[in-house]
């Protein structure tokens, strides 16, 4: 290969154009497909940019505005019309480009020098498009104003921040760039009809700014991107407003930033210059809230919890051709210095510096980082950041993925000064090591047994096995042997054995932890032995295990209670996480479940759908395992595990809505909105309702999802975006997305099945329908089991302003005027059609058999007793319609005196009862087909209501 000084030196510029030479065109075209593509397809345009800036000489600031100006005029040398200012910033990028990915094949540039060119352009593009933005915008609305806390009026300003990579200054050849919005106060802007322009709020002039910055620099168009923009760190992420004014900000920091945000914001730095009053209550925001004064001990806890997560990731993963994502990769690297930055940088103002190298040396001097391990974290960042441009030059591809192809791989290798691929990836694995050194030392915490407790030591492990062998029976104990002389076991790695030996001791001391207890131990080790099965070979969970000794003494009675906690553990192993860190004891409220996901969906890039279809199921699966942990061993009430899964079902929604709303956006633009504007993330115009369990906040472990989706948009206005569609067509797609992400089976199973028959028309009827047709179709044409099923619809998420038309239409449709005698003949015969379609066999009635559910007596029967009350009062008492769950039905029932209060709490108490022995049916895989005697007295209770309620009724067969 050449020197980079030979390699430069040897181009021979002249008056037509730059002129490379044949090793310098050949390091073009090993380096980078994208790249060569340019070079050939514009060959004059591109030797006429690069003699102007050759190869062996970096842009000023100064340049790239200068750049950014001349590529965005038009020939009157005007600033350009959109379409052309779209094209001009996109055909710069692409020259800028090609000469930064030759210049990093020919080594003629630093990754410092890389990194901070390719931030400065970011922040000139982003500057550019909120001037050229902002001037359309106030030629329609006026400038926006508020008034200071001295009555003065003020214009508005919007601060763009930074975030991640771009925020310090990193940029890589293919990053996205994370950004922040933030204005400074509520206010009007100074629109005035009689000059042409409309007086708006400021959050929606802030909105359309922001939206007109994305879709200058994300859009893809035939000239491809500027930059693609990651709106997600935001307070309250994705589907919230694209702008927080500063008080709202600091309300969010006070009450709900979390430890991570403090990762993200530590990075944050505003782009250009705002006004020094402004950019100081920014920095008067932000800075306390990364930094404490204190050295910061309250921050290990929330870092362990995220380093817990990277391993689990990686575990699950098993992605060792990620160099960023991949165990001793870039995002370790970041950790091991942030967390460091985080916890001291209080009290060390020389840590509160953005870029990663820099705080690492700051880490040196300040002796938390000692030489060596410096050396080898600076060293391994270097080589892996110049290793991620050399992946990204590819194909201009954001992705931190070893290639596949011998090709690429051959090329990268070259392009990065080795001789061949193994020469690469033996320097890279030896990076990873050292990195994974001081990663795995970083807030650790092993959990030791508590009390008396003890772990056998290899030296008394054959005495303890032979006080197992005396409470296992004798199946079990051959059952063990065939385990220890299986094929699989033999065919461990070394180091999958060794882990396997770690962990049997652990395992050993969990089984007699309940020696007491025979049927139990026997009972949960044939479970025990399948998930041992099931991670031998992903044997990271084997250290789990041996790293939690007390959890695993409580996996024991867990594997003995529920069949289905054992099979879905055994299924996914990846679960085991959450039950060793024991996070059943504490049951995250819907805002903590929302934060979780959140912080899981920040780690998946915009576009890769399957990774994003993947955090969705583990997620929903880690926490519907923790409440059916909860509910086995702490035993919580069935309100309680049902608000929970309920609660989660609505977080996974609401990001399912959230993710498909932001891909249709990117690819067709914003849908018109009935007031004529186009929507926006926080108000999109669409609505998900649940009917049913989720409806009535009474999910179960395995319940489907009864869902109806509503919009309230111009189905025939066009879309914003240069790929325009129909509001209807948009629609449509977005539930189309929502079903593939909710409903697709992947190797992680599915989120959730989804129903959707209790739309309007049912399987015959459109997937989404407004809020209009909807109220139409529910007054003129709707039967009445559609208005039983009415009283379980519930908004779960979605634009607010379509979720409380959902809640006026469903209390008008709901306070119909109806007789008695109507409502009782229609749910009655309903009522019987359902038993004699679902309820249990002649022959089950005959052995003695009672449906917990669908038979007479049952919790359906009690479920259309609460339908009834609605239907049949809710006229005259309104208040009924305000809830879809049955217990605060049979409340307000008794409230309102309508019913007495004993048969309402009677009613309560058995519909409570038949539930929680439901859950704990589908927890230990068994039917709701149950023995008559048990359940006699609770049966005949509530025939005996359905009776005195309804009476006998004459139906007409």
């Amino acid at each position: 290969m050449l020197s980079a000084s030979s390699a430069v030196s040897s181009a021979t510029p002249n008056t037509t154009g730059y002129q490379p030479s044949a090793e310098q065109l050949q390091a073009l075209q090993m380096a980078s497909e994208f790249a060569y593509q340019i070079w050939q397809s514009r060959t004059i345009s591109c030797q006429t940019f690069l003699r102007s800036y050759p190869l062996d000489q970096t842009l000023t600031r100064q340049q790239i505005d200068d750049l950014i100006q001349d590529y965005t005029l038009d020939d009157n040398y005007q600033t350009a019309d959109e379409p052309n200012v779209m094209s001009g910033l996109r055909a710069l990028r692409n020259l800028l480009m090609m000469r930064w990915i030759w210049q990093d094949a020919l080594s003629a540039i630093t990754l410092e020098q890389l990194t901070d060119e390719l931030s400065e352009f970011a922040d000139g593009c982003i500057l550019f498009a909120k001037e050229y933005t902002y001037e359309q915008l106030i030629v329609k609305y006026g400038k926006p104003t508020f008034m200071d806390e001295k009555s003065a009026l003020q214009v508005d300003d919007m601060a763009i921040m930074a975030m991640g990579k771009l925020g310090a200054h990193e940029l890589n050849l293919s990053s996205d760039i994370d950004l922040v919005f933030i204005h400074q106060a509520r206010g009007m802007t100074d629109g005035d009809k009689a000059k042409g322009t409309r007086s708006i709020d400021n959050k929606r002039f802030m909105t359309r700014l922001g939206q007109g910055i994305i879709r200058l620099l994300d859009n893809n168009t035939a000239d491809g991107f500027v930059f693609r923009v990651d709106m997600r760190l935001r307070p309250w992420g994705d589907g919230s407003d694209l702008a927080i004014h500063l008080s709202a900000l600091q309300k969010y920091f006070a009450n709900h930033g979390r430890a991570w945000e403090r990762f993200a914001w530590l990075k944050a730095r505003v782009v250009g210059q705002v006004e020094l009053r402004f950019y100081n209550q920014l920095q008067a925001l932000v800075k306390p809230f990364v930094f404490r004064y204190y050295v910061d001990y309250s921050a290990f806890a929330a870092l362990r919890e995220m380093k817990s997560l990277i391993q689990n990731q990686v575990a699950q993963r098993e992605d060792l051709d990620n160099i960023k994502l991949g165990a001793g990769g870039i995002r370790d690297i970041e950790f091991i210095v942030q967390a460091f930055q985080l916890i001291y940088g209080g009290r060390h103002p020389q840590l509160q510096v953005k870029s990663c190298l820099q705080a690492m040396q700051a880490l040196c001097e300040l002796e938390y980082l000692d030489p060596a391990t410096y050396q080898q974290l600076q060293a391994a960042y270097r080589f892996l950041r110049r290793l991620e441009h050399g992946i990204q030059a590819i194909n201009d591809q954001q992705t931190q993925r070893l290639p596949q192809d011998n090709y690429w791989r051959h090329n990268l290798a070259i392009t990065l000064g080795f001789e061949d691929w193994a020469g690469l990836l033996a320097t890279l694995n030896a990076h990873r090591d050292n990195v994974n050194v001081p990663f795995e030392r970083m807030v650790t915490e092993r959990q030791m047994p508590t009390k008396d407790d003890t772990l056998p030591e290899p030296d008394n492990l054959d005495e303890q096995l032979a006080k197992l062998n005396t409470i296992l029976s004798e199946d079990n104990r051959a059952h063990l042997q065939a385990f220890w002389e299986s094929k699989m076991i033999a065919n461990l790695s070394a180091e999958a054995r060794e882990r396997l030996d770690d962990a049997y001791p652990v395992i050993v001391h969990a089984l007699l932890a309940h020696q007491e207890q025979l049927q139990l131990a026997n009972t949960a080790l044939p479970r025990l032995i399948n998930l041992l099965e099931a991670i031998c070979r992903r044997s990271i969970y084997l250290v789990m295990i041996a790293e939690n000794p007390n959890a695993t003494v409580e996996l024991i009675p867990m594997l003995s209670a529920s069949p289905w906690i054992a099979n879905e553990l055994a299924r996914y192993p990846v679960l085991l996480d959450t039950f060793l860190q024991q996070r059943y004891r504490h049951l995250p409220d819907k805002l903590e479940l929302r934060d979780i996901l959140r912080q899981r969906l920040l780690r998946v890039e915009p576009s890769d759908e399957e990774e994003l279809l993947s955090v969705l199921r583990l997620f929903k699966k880690n926490q519907v395992l923790a409440v059916a942990a909860s509910d086995v061993l702490a035993e919580r009430p069935i309100m309680k595990v049902s608000d929970s899964l309920t609660y989660i079902a609505a977080v996974v929604l609401e990001a399912a809505l959230e993710r498909a709303f932001a891909e249709l956006v990117k690819r067709y633009g914003y849908p018109i909105g009935k007031d004529g504007d186009p929507v926006t993330e926080a108000d999109c115009g669409f609505a998900i309702i649940g009917y049913g369990k989720l409806g009535g906040l009474e999910l179960s472990y395995s319940s489907d999802l009864d869902l109806v989706f509503l919009h309230q948009i111009k189905e025939q206005g066009m879309t914003t975006g240069s790929k325009s569609v129909s509001g209807m067509k948009f629609a449509a797609r977005l539930a189309q997305k929502l079903m593939t992400y909710l409903n697709t089976q992947t190797r992680d199973g599915r989120a959730y099945e989804i129903d959707m028959r209790l739309r309007p028309s049912g399987n015959a009827g459109m997937m989404i329908v407004s809020c209009h047709a909807f109220e139409t179709y529910q007054r003129d044409k709707a039967w009445a089991w559609e208005h039983q099923a009415l009283v379980r619809a519930r908004a779960i998420c979605g634009d607010r302003r379509v979720t409380a038309r959902f809640v006026d239409i469903r209390r008008e449709v709901l306070s119909l005027p109806r007789t008695l005698d109507e409502v009782r003949l229609e749910v009655t015969r309903m009522r019987l059609k359902m038993q004699r379609h679902l309820g249990s066999s002649r022959t089950a009635q005959r052995e003695g058999k009672f449906d917990l559910k669908q038979d007479a007596g049952g919790i359906v029967d009690i479920e259309f007793l609460a339908q009834f009350a609605v239907l049949a009062y809710a006229h005259d008492y309104p208040s009924l319609t305000k809830w879809s769950d049955n217990v605060r039905i049979f409340e307000e029932m008794a409230k309102l005196g309508i019913w007495e209060e004993k048969v309402c709490q009677d009613l309560t108490d058995a519909y409570l009862r038949i539930r929680a022995a439901t859950h704990q049916l589908a927890l230990a895989e068994q039917s709701v087909l149950v023995d008559e005697t048990l359940w006699i007295e609770t049966r005949t209770l509530v025939q005996n209501q359905w009776q005195h309620l309804m009476g006998v009724v004459d139906i007409d067969e």
